[in-house]
C-alpha cells in the first residue's frame, strides 16, 4: 500500500488560545475579520477589531455560504488590500473565507469547473467556533449556488489555512441543536474518512480516535453545554476528524447531504448523519469497515448502525424525511443529485436502486 500524508496547517489547541491571534497578526498591515452576523451582535468581532490595528469586519455570511457572498468578500479584500484573514466561525465562515481568499472576480471561474486553482490566496487564521466541520485543517471549501440549488466542494492545496486556533471555550455558547448537528458531522467525517477508497494509515488512526471521542462525549456536550471536558473533547474530535478525512475525502453520506441541504435546507451535519447508519449497513461487510466497527467496540455493522440511530434520537436529530411529504418526483431528483463525486469514494458501489431504497425508507419515517 503506497500512501502520502500532508498537513501544512500550524495548529494551536487549548482553552484561551484565542488570545494567540494578537501575536499571529503582528507584521500584517490590514487584517480582515470574516465572521457570521452573530459575532457582530455578540460584540466579539468588535472586541477583536478594537485590539487589532487596521482591522476590518466582513459578516455577510449565511449558513451554507452562497457564491455571491464569496464574491462580495473577495471584492472587499481587493479594495481594502487586506493581507491576512481571521476566519471566526463555523464551517460556513471558514469555507467562505477560504474561497474569498483567492480574490477572484467570480469564484465560478474555478468552482464546479474542475480547473486547477492558481491564484495565490490571502493567508488565513482559522478560528472554529463549532465542533463539526474540521474546515480549519482542510483544503476544501463547500459552497452553494442558491439560484441553481447546487452545492459542492472546491478543493485545492491553495485553500489550506495558514494557522488554526482551536479554543474549546468558544463552544460554550452553542445551542444544543448546533452542537448535535455539528457533532454528527464529526462522526461522519471520521467514519467516511476511514472507509473511503482513498484511506491510509495515518488518517485511519486519526479517524478512529475522533470517532471514539465524539461517540463518548457528544451526548454530554448536548445535554450539558457548560461541561468543559465534553466541549474540549468534542473540539478535539472535530479537529482530528478534519485531519482524518482531508486526504481520503468523504463518501456516500456527504454526497447525499448536498441535495438534502441545498433543496430542503437541512443543516449540513444533520443531513450527513441522516444517512450514515444506512451506509454503515451497506458498507459493513467490507474487511476495512469491519476493522473500524471492531475497534469501536461493536459486534457488527447492524449494532453500530443501531448506535448511530439512537445517538440521533438522543440528540434531537432527524431520523427520517416524512415531514417533507416527498413525492416520487422529489425522490427521483434526490437520487439524481446524489451522484456527486464523493459517492464514488464509497467502498461499495452505490447504485440507483440502493439510493431509491434508502430515500423511500427515509420519506416514510
Amino acid at each position: 500500500m503506497n500512501w502520502i500524508y500532508k498537513q501544512p496547517v500550524e495548529i494551536f489547541f487549548g482553552c484561551g488560545e484565542i488570545n494567540r491571534i494578537f501575536d499571529l497578526v503582528k507584521g500584517y498591515n490590514a487584517p480582515l475579520i470574516v465572521c457570521s452576523p452573530y459575532f457582530v451582535r455578540s460584540g466579539l468581532a468588535e472586541n477583536l477589531k478594537a485590539e487589532i490595528k487596521n482591522a476590518g469586519i466582513f459578516s455577510n455570511v449565511s449558513p451554507n455560504p452562497d457564491i455571491r457572498e464569496v464574491n462580495e468578500c473577495s471584492e472587499v479584500l481587493r479594495q481594502n488590500k487586506n493581507d491576512i484573514i481571521i476566519a471566526l466561525g463555523g464551517g460556513s465562515v471558514i469555507d467562505l473565507a477560504k474561497a474569498a481568499s483567492l480574490k477572484l472576480n467570480d469564484i465560478r471561474e474555478v468552482w464546479g469547473t474542475g480547473k486547477d486553482v492558481t491564484a495565490e490566496p490571502v493567508p488565513i487564521i482559522a478560528v472554529p467556533t463549532t465542533a463539526g466541520t474540521g474546515s480549519e485543517v482542510t483544503c476544501v471549501s463547500v459552497l452553494t449556488d442558491r439560484k441553481t440549488d447546487r452545492k459542492m466542494p472546491l478543493s485545492s492545496e491553495k485553500l489550506y489555512p495558514k494557522q488554526a486556533v482551536v479554543d474549546p471555550e468558544l463552544l460554550h455558547s452553542l445551542p444544543p441543536h448546533i452542537t448535535a448537528s455539528s457533532g454528527i458531522d464529526v462522526l461522519c467525517h471520521a467514519v467516511e474518512g476511514f472507509w473511503s477508497k482513498n484511506h491510509q494509515p495515518v488518517c485511519d488512526t486519526l479517524a478512529l480516535k475522533a470517532a471514539k471521542l465524539i461517540l463518548k462525549y457528544l451526548p454530554t456536550a448536548y445535554k450539558e453545554p457548560d461541561n468543559k471536558n465534553a466541549r474540549e473533547k468534542t473540539a478535539e474530535a472535530s479537529l482530528l476528524a478534519g485531519l482524518a478525512f482531508n486526504l481520503p475525502k468523504t463518501t456516500a453520506s456527504h454526497a447525499c447531504s448536498f441535495p438534502l441541504t441545498s433543496i430542503y435546507s437541512i443543516p449540513h451535519g444533520e443531513a450527513c448523519g441522516l444517512t450514515l447508519d444506512y451506509f454503515v449497513r451497506i458498507n459493513g461487510e467490507g474487511e476495512h469497515t469491519k476493522e473500524l466497527i471492531k475497534e469501536l467496540g461493536y459486534k457488527n455493522a447492524n449494532e453500530f448502525a443501531d448506535k448511530i440511530y439512537r445517538l440521533k434520537k438522543e440528540t434531537g436529530l432527524r431520523t427520517g424525511l416524512a415531514d417533507l411529504n416527498l413525492s416520487d418526483e422529489a425522490v427521483t431528483r434526490l437520487v439524481e443529485l446524489s451522484h456527486h463525486p464523493n459517492l464514488y469514494n464509497n467502498p461499495v458501489e452505490i447504485t440507483d436502486d440502493i439510493l431509491f431504497d434508502m430515500y423511500n425508507k427515509l420519506r416514510k419515517e
